[in-house]
């Protein structure tokens, strides 16, 4: 094996899935979050329903948590995982004139979920993009990162404040 920490590729340094069949099963959590800033008058289209497609958090909600599920599906060497819980919340910030999107992810398995919370909260967003952009070409998405993840053998991890 290699000694490089990254173990998507092998001795050989060939990209490869990673064997997770000898680890056990736990309880594995991941947060993510993100922020999509845009023209006040967006978030005022936002807050009050009034988008030409119709309402955007709520659709954003529904691609963010089909977006979990189907993470494998996007990135190549995820393992597809039976997630049982998916949680997105938005937050709107008239100060900021932006919306946080926050995203957790939940699997009783033998792999963590880190990257369904990001892909989720990535796709959330650029689901209100989609549904704005009419109105602001200018928006822009960042800040996308893991917040903390549970479980495992590497056991938790909080990002720093």
């Amino acid at each position: 094996m290699s000694s490089s920490p990254l173990t998507h590729f092998d001795a050989q340094g060939q990209a490869h899935m990673v064997d997770v069949s000898a680890k056990g099963e736990t309880h594995r959590i991941a947060r993510a979050t993100g922020t999509i800033r845009m023209q006040g008058a967006t978030l005022a289209l936002i807050r009050a329903g009034t988008a030409k497609k119709g309402d955007v958090i709520g659709v954003a909600r529904i691609a963010a948590i089909q977006a979990a599920k189907r993470t494998a599906d996007l990135i190549p060497l995820c393992h597809p995982l039976p997630i049982t819980r998916v949680a997105v919340e938005f937050e709107l910030d008239e100060a900021a004139s932006s919306v946080r999107c926050t995203a957790q992810v939940e699997t009783l398995g033998r792999t963590g979920v880190e990257m369904e919370a990001l892909t989720a909260v990535q796709v959330g967003l650029l689901t209100i993009y989609d549904m704005c952009k009419a109105a602001d070409r200018g928006m822009v998405m960042d800040g996308i990162r893991v917040l903390e993840k549970h479980g495992g053998k590497s056991g938790d991890w909080v990002a720093p404040a």
